[in-house]
């Protein structure tokens, strides 16, 4: 057979010519394992949201089925995917097609005639990989959005009452002599900028105070006319995206929130040097698990639905920016999508809205006739 080429991860780079393993399987096995991790290093993809994760779920479903890829049929990745689905009620579409997805690109590595290890396996075992994920037994994707329904926009009420509550947390601290008032302090400050700015938990936590920029067109908000995001959500193999969240004007009581808590609150946790907004007790940079979970004990105190997550705020700042008419690309700019469509995916505007809307158009169509009811 031809001999493959010198490709990163090719599989005569990664066993050595001349030597016989004393157990050849699970060290051709690690050998796979070894080569896909320097291909996809060769792509700059990166290592812990992306290689690694792949790794484990290669190395999982070789545990479940108790064979070598070498021996995989697609009858054994339908059992596994169906064992997931039954341990794990919230397995959801969206997770089978990543995990398909990841399992597909390792068979199509190891089937790659040019990486040769279809030779190695057939001159060591007499069998060769087959590629086992194919349309007629993976995820159909059939609809824009799979994602959790829980994630909505809250209403102009909700957010209101669960500001209120993330509030009420300091003084209810305060009256018990407890500590943690300055935390809670941190967190009202924090909820409110999430949605105020419409970022995600990684861009907000990631925030330093140099990120806090002057909007020459807005001169009033001082140093808190925009904030420059360094963290967006990347691509798969590029850096994170970068872009600049302008303050609008129907959020600018985030001017004095943030201002109060730069001047008044973050000093008081003695973070010196630290460079980040958002600080720890200890002085550290606050993490995602702690945005989390100042976000679920403002909705407690709210008594808002239990599955609103943090992310609804996102949610909130998409939709209504869209409902204060500001325009699709101004939005999608402020949200950091590549695509219109995903922005669409996010946003759920009221029926208030929509009748506002309907009643507009009919005044327009049917002046003299159709009046707006006061």
């Amino acid at each position: 057979m031809a001999r493959a080429a010198d490709l990163a991860g090719a599989a005569h780079l990664m066993l050595v010519d001349g030597v016989s393993y004393l157990d050849p399987e699970p060290a051709v096995f690690e050998a796979m394992l070894e080569g896909w991790t320097k291909q996809q290093r060769s792509r700059f993809l990166n290592w812990d949201g992306t290689i690694k994760p792949r790794l484990s779920l290669v190395r999982r479903f070789a545990e479940f089925t108790n064979q070598y890829p070498w021996q995989w049929q697609p009858a054994e990745v339908e059992a596994f995917i169906d064992h997931l689905r039954a341990k794990t009620p919230t397995f959801t579409v969206s997770s089978g097609r990543g995990y398909q997805n990841h399992l597909r690109l390792f068979c199509e590595y190891i089937t790659d005639a040019r990486y040769g290890w279809m030779n190695v396996c057939q001159e060591r075992f007499g069998q060769v990989p087959v590629q086992i994920l194919h349309e007629w037994n993976t995820v159909t994707h059939v609809s824009e959005y799979e994602g959790d329904p829980s994630r909505r926009p809250l209403t102009y009420d909700e957010i209101q009452a669960l500001f209120d509550a993330a509030d009420g947390r300091v003084e209810e601290i305060r009256k018990r002599g407890r500590k943690g008032a300055l935390a809670a302090m941190r967190d009202s400050a924090l909820l409110k900028s999430y949605y105020a700015y419409g970022m995600r938990r990684r861009e907000s936590v990631h925030l330093d105070v140099a990120d806090l920029r002057r909007n020459p067109k807005a001169p009033q908000y001082g140093r808190h006319g925009a904030v420059f995001v360094r963290y967006g959500k990347s691509s798969k193999g590029s850096p994170p995206k970068r872009r600049t969240v302008f303050t609008v004007p129907e959020m600018d009581w985030i001017v004095d929130v943030l201002d109060h808590y730069l001047t008044e609150v973050r000093p008081r946790f003695g973070a010196g040097k630290h460079p980040a907004i958002w600080v720890t007790e200890r002085s550290g940079r606050l993490s995602r698990r702690s945005a989390n979970e100042a976000f679920d004990a403002a909705r407690k105190a709210a008594d808002l639905p239990e599955e609103l997550k943090l992310h609804c705020l996102r949610h909130s700042y998409i939709t209504h920016l869209v409902e204060f008419d500001y325009p699709e690309r101004f939005v999608q700019d402020q949200a950091g999508h590549v695509y219109a469509s995903t922005t669409a995916i996010y946003t759920g505007v009221s029926d208030e809205y929509r009748n506002r809307l309907l009643q507009r158009k009919l005044t327009h169509r049917y002046p003299g006739i159709w009046e707006d009811p006061k």
